[in-house]
């Protein structure tokens, strides 16, 4: 298959729905759709339309410009055509050949599940110009097939449909502005998806069709396609609409002079989205299957809200997560169907929490915000203390503690067929630096706001303090990934401990943290990202492929993840300064993960996860909100937009 095939293209809508496939125009995943529905913002999402089959009627012949794979075959091949694509502002697609040239853009509606497709005949000849709308009805983690039950029933109006994919189903709408519908009922069978296949999954999917739209396109003359499950957009012109919304969501930071860094901003944009349940902003994990979790969201505003200055959001986000707090923890996911319960099964997403409000305030100086929150923060820290789910506590020498079997409660959570791949029991390191940093931190606040108990806590701190080297740090200066105190000590080397130097509050000297840095950079740094686990440690998996079964197990193991860049340089500025040349070195070495923003698997989109020994094509998700996040706080942070050309 083309090379081609594997580079994607994702716009979203501000509440969980979003449209996305390949450049080329062939659906390679289960996920991959024109419109995508959050019917829940942001969660309860649904494929409601494929995509659409184009094609071109000139000098007797018939040209497709659509691509679909199947298992032995790609048909048709309009891919061939295709001369030029560009992602900015919105993606762009530009076919041609001596008799004809056609440009196409797809935008959504922002905060409505609504897809705008537009054409523009840029030739010099009239064309007589196809649409077959392709439909599906389905969960988005599901694939369509043909059954009785979904029949598609549609009322077919002059310059619109209203199709019931089945009955009492919520209605979709398709709407033009120039041309005749023709009713042309028939199903697309066996669509070959190949990332699914990759991912040991099921395969192959089908379309159906109602019929197509038929116009004359005039040179220089528009034709614009919606599909929406909103009636009332139909009362517009949706022509007008079209630039109108392109207009509103075409502002660029013109005030930067890096195109990366602006492209950056745009790019992390995607991943705001609405809450319907608690009225208020939140942060999607990750495109296309993830929804908002507690530990991503705490961890990716530092860079997609707090870092650009986007106070609104942050406060926003901030309030929902402290309205949920329960038993001294923030939720770790909220789940995708409206019906299933918040889950709380993590240990660090709530010290991240104190992280984010810290930055939050540097940022902001929001006192009265603050001092809104400050008794729920003290509440958080005794719950911890006296102990709370999971076994969470805090242990004798002033550790916290967590975990039960069964469970997996740091980021390094992959669970298959309920086996912990990493379960991480006992206390790991960095989540002693960010309980360490949840006590610095409320102090810190509490002399902001004039507040009594802030040496509440003064006791246990100096515990950390005087515990911590001894009992994390080995004899080769670099910290054990998880001690149970006095009984046992996981010496794999991790890229854990990075946030002992990265995070605001420090439990080592100057010297401890050049050796612990250094050795991340010598056995866990690439130009993508650090590898999870050393390449020497017997358990290391250099490639992330397979099925769940056999991804998951790899997940954590030696995998590469480029949002621990951003603990990574961080820690080196803090350790080499911030000069002119560090930056510049940041910037030279960043240039890997640059060219994959621009270049490979999701354009404009920075993945999820990279192979551990030889990282170079994007895995996991093809855009993944604290990978972005952690770019965007390094350009914001020390300003690397001023040298970035």
């Amino acid at each position: 298959m083309d090379n081609q095939f594997t580079k994607e293209w994702l716009v979203t809508n501000g509440i969980g729905g979003f449209a996305s496939s390949t450049v080329e125009g062939a659906n390679t995943r289960r996920y991959h759709g024109l419109l995508v529905a959050s019917l829940n913002p942001p969660t309860d999402r649904k494929v409601i339309v494929a995509k659409v089959e184009e094609r071109l009627f000139l000098n007797g012949n018939y040209i497709d410009l659509s691509t679909n794979t199947y298992s032995d075959i790609v048909y048709p091949q309009g891919y061939k055509y295709l001369k030029e694509f560009n992602r900015v502002p919105f993606p762009k697609w530009v076919y041609q050949d001596q008799n004809f040239n056609l440009e196409k853009e797809i935008l959504m509606v922002e905060h409505e599940n609504a897809t705008f497709i537009k054409y523009i005949n840029k030739g010099h000849s009239t064309l007589s110009f196809e649409i077959h709308p392709l439909y599906v009805f389905t969960e988005y983690h599901t694939l369509f097939h043909e059954n009785g039950f979904t029949n598609f029933f549609s009322e077919i109006k002059e310059d619109y449909l209203k199709t019931y994919p089945y009955y009492e189903s919520l209605p979709v709408f398709t709407k033009w502005t120039k041309g005749n519908f023709m009713e042309a009922r028939d199903w697309y069978k066996n669509i070959f998806l190949p990332m699914e296949a990759n991912r040991g999954l099921d395969y192959a999917c089908d379309y159906y069709r109602i019929g197509y739209i038929t116009c004359e396109l005039q040179p220089q003359e528009e034709l614009t396609i919606l599909f929406t499950l909103n009636e009332k957009l139909l009362e517009n012109d949706i022509s007008k609409c079209f630039n109108l919304e392109k207009q509103k969501r075409s502002k660029k930071a013109t005030e930067y002079k890096s195109k990366f860094y602006k492209d950056l901003l745009v790019s992390g944009h995607q991943f705001l989205v609405k809450r319907k349940s608690t009225n208020s902003d939140s942060i999607i994990a990750g495109y296309h299957w993830f929804t908002d979790w507690g530990r991503d969201t705490m961890i990716a505003m530092r860079g997609l809200t707090i870092a650009t200055g986007n106070q609104e959001a942050s406060k926003s986000i901030l309030s929902t997560f402290f309205d949920k707090v329960n038993q001294g923890m923030i939720p770790n996911r909220f789940p995708d169907n409206s019906d299933q319960d918040v889950e709380y099964n993590t240990i660090d997403a709530t010290l991240w929490l104190f992280v984010a409000l810290y930055d939050y305030h540097k940022k902001f100086h929001d006192i009265e915000f603050i001092k809104k929150q400050i008794v729920v923060l003290q509440d958080i820290l005794d719950w911890h203390i006296k102990g709370t789910r999971y076994n969470i506590h805090v242990t004798p020498e002033g550790f916290l503690y967590g975990g039960q079997e069964g469970l997996q409660l740091t980021w390094m959570d992959a669970m298959v067929n309920g086996v912990v791949i990493t379960p991480r029991m006992g206390c790991p390191v960095e989540i002693n630096a960010l309980w360490y940093n949840a006590l610095k931190i409320f102090n810190f606040l509490c002399d902001a706001l004039a507040f009594e108990s802030g040496s509440k806590y003064d006791d246990l701190i100096t515990k950390l303090e005087s515990n911590f080297v001894n009992m994390f740090m080995n004899n080769e200066g670099t910290l054990y990934d998880v001690i149970v105190p006095n009984q046992s000590v996981d010496n794999c080397f991790r890229p854990n401990q990075i946030y002992c130097l990265s995070l605001p509050f420090t439990l080592l000297t100057k010297e401890q943290k050049k050796t612990v840095f250094n050795a991340v950079k010598s056995k866990l740094w690439t130009p993508y990202g650090l590898r999870t686990l050393d390449e020497n440690n017997p358990k290391f998996e250099s490639v992330y492929f397979g099925n769940q079964w056999q991804r998951d197990h790899t997940y954590h193991q030696g995998t590469v993840w480029p949002y621990l860049i951003g603990a990574y340089y961080e820690a080196f500025f803090k350790i080499y300064g911030d000069s002119v040349e560090n930056k510049k070195e940041v910037i030279r070495e960043l240039q890997s993960l640059k060219d994959h923003f621009y270049n490979e698997f999701g354009i404009h989109c920075i993945s999820e996860v990279f192979d551990g020994k030889t990282p170079k094509q994007g895995k996991g998700t093809i855009q993944q909100a604290w990978s972005v996040s952690a770019l965007i706080k390094l350009y914001s942070d020390y300003k690397l937009y001023d040298i970035d050309d």
